[in-house]
This record gives structure tokens, sequence and C-alpha cells, in this order.
């Protein structure tokens, strides 16, 4: 029931991003498809990237990983479904933890970029904007 979340065990596709690659912020790291859309959306590559801040991101995901790790073996070992629901609800708050983290990254960054830009990007990072709004507000 277990399962390995590390890139050494993941089948990688040519030209997919890892988890490294793409923990720094959800923008993506396709540069080609970033020149077509003008940087904004997906595929898009990040703007920029606080390196305390992709640091502290790529340790957390690394806790969270032990942290799903040790939940299938709570499953494994048929431990209280209370216990194992608790830590479910530990891993999701980690979890969107990284994704504020990501979204204050983006604001900073690509988002901050994308409104000096033309009317285009502008409206384009507005609703992108507004959608992840939607995402981590559930």
């Amino acid at each position: 029931m277990t399962s390995r979340l590390n890139n050494t065990t993941r089948k990688k596709t040519p030209g997919a991003p890892t988890a490294a690659s793409s923990a720094a912020c959800g923008c993506g790291v396709g540069k080609e498809s970033a020149a077509a859309r003008g940087g904004v959306g997906p595929g898009a590559h990040a703007a920029g990237v606080d390196a305390e801040l992709k640091a502290a991101n790529l340790k957390h995901l690394r806790r969270i990983e032990g942290q799903v790790r040790g939940i299938a073996a709570m499953i494994e070992d048929d431990r209280y479904c209370a216990d194992i629901i608790q830590q479910c609800a530990a891993v999701q708050e980690s979890l969107r933890s990284v994704a504020r983290n990501l979204y204050r990254n983006h604001l900073s960054h690509c988002a901050s970029r994308a409104m000096h830009g033309d009317k285009a990007m502008q409206a384009a990072m507005v609703e992108e904007l507004v959608g992840l709004v939607g995402k981590i507000a559930r």
C-alpha cells in the first residue's frame, strides 16, 4: 500500500518537471511555452524564486513525504481510524502551508512582473490569481 514519492522511483517523462524543479513556484518550468504565453499561465517559468522560500518548501515537502509514508504504515498496521484521520489532516495543513508560500512567491515575482506588462498579460494574470485564490481558499 505504500508508494514512494521521490524522483528515483518515479518514471520520468522527458521535459516533465521534477519535484525539485517545480516546487519553487507553481508556474511550471517550460521556457518555450512561457515565451509563447508571455510568461503567464500553465507551463510558464517562474519570474523569480526566493531561494530561502524554495529551500523551506523543499524541506517541508520532504517532511510531508515522510508523514504520508507514516500514514501508509498506520493503515498497513490497522491503526485506529481516528488517529489516521488526524495525521491526514496534519498533512493537508502542511500542504496548505507550502501552497501559501508558493502563492506568496508567485505574487512577489510572477504576478508583479505580469502586472507591469501589457494589458493582455495583466488580464491573464488577474484571471490566474482569481482561480488560484479559489483553489487555495477551499
